[in-house]
């Protein structure tokens, strides 16, 4: 689903949005497909949890770093609307996918409850500017059902939240909690939202209940103090050749893959990285 200028203007204004339906029921379905490639699925997990207790070992066990071994799962991060909201939102063509995560939650184990706090800490060397300059626009794409019962994610307004100082990033705990609103949304919604905005994560309030979300984060190229994960630091795993082989050049830019026509490309590039990711079509690089 188009993402509309309406949905960017909340996000910028109160620092969030949620839109249901951004995915139709077809896409979610191969999209969960691959989901369970990296997780058990709910009932998996339910029927032996002691099996996977990996996953629930700590609040953060069930984040996996894209690419994926699905090629649905990692191209979500990068759905064709997604990008063109990026686009519009951070002001530029230019873009740097980030980060891509799938985070899947499963009650009982563990206690995914948390204080407020932004996410720039951890995405950002300094703080962001408070005039929204240089933006970042981080999304959890929800790939279950979401609703109180969840774990869901409770978010502050900006028209609150920016009353208080940007550091310390996270809050004491039980503050603002009058003021939060809790995203919810059924399977192929989307939550963006800015690293600067107050928000946390919570716990499950009823059992046996899961959740997954593919989480993926942009920001304008060229701005090095902003970022996450590193894409070269991933380019020997096998969900990255397929990344490679698959993407258009459009969408292997957003890993940082210059574009046809820029110098690096000639013929001793175009022929050993067509030896590096076999089935890859250059083509519109040695043009």
């Amino acid at each position: 689903m188009h993402i509309g200028d309406e949905v960017l203007a909340r996000v910028r204004s109160e620092g969030f949005a949620v839109v249901e339906d951004f995915l139709t029921a077809d896409e979610v379905a191969a999209v969960r497909a691959g989901v369970f490639d990296e997780f058990p699925t709910h009932e998996q997990y339910v029927a032996e949890p002691a099996r996977h207790a990996a996953v629930v070992a700590h609040p953060f066990a069930g984040l996996r770093v894209g690419p994926f071994a699905s090629w649905p799962l990692t191209r979500l991060a990068f759905h064709p609307d997604l990008v063109d909201a990026a686009e519009r939102f951070c002001g530029t063509t230019d873009l740097d996918l980030y980060k891509i995560e799938l985070w899947a939650k499963y009650s009982g184990a563990v206690d995914y409850d948390q204080t407020h706090h932004r996410d720039f800490a951890n995405h950002h060397l300094l703080v962001p500017r408070v005039d929204r300059r240089w933006p970042q626009l981080t999304t959890f794409v929800l790939l279950s059902d979401v609703t109180e019962h969840d774990a869901p994610t409770k978010v502050v307004p900006r028209s609150i939240g920016d009353a208080v100082p940007l550091w310390p990033s996270h809050l004491a705990e039980g503050d603002l909690r009058e003021h939060e609103i809790t995203v919810t949304g059924p399977a192929g919604s989307i939550f963006l939202y800015t690293t600067d905005v107050l928000h946390r994560g919570s716990a499950f309030t009823g059992h046996p209940r899961s959740r997954f979300a593919l989480l993926a984060d942009y920001t304008a190229r060229g701005n090095p103090w902003m970022g996450k994960v590193s894409w070269p630091g991933r380019a020997l795993m096998p969900a990255m050749t397929t990344l490679m082989v698959n993407a258009t050049p459009r969408e292997r830019h957003l890993f940082g893959i210059p574009l046809p026509g820029h110098e690096y490309w000639n013929a001793q590039t175009l022929r050993d990285v067509a030896l590096r990711y076999p089935g890859i079509d250059l083509t519109p690089y040695g043009a």
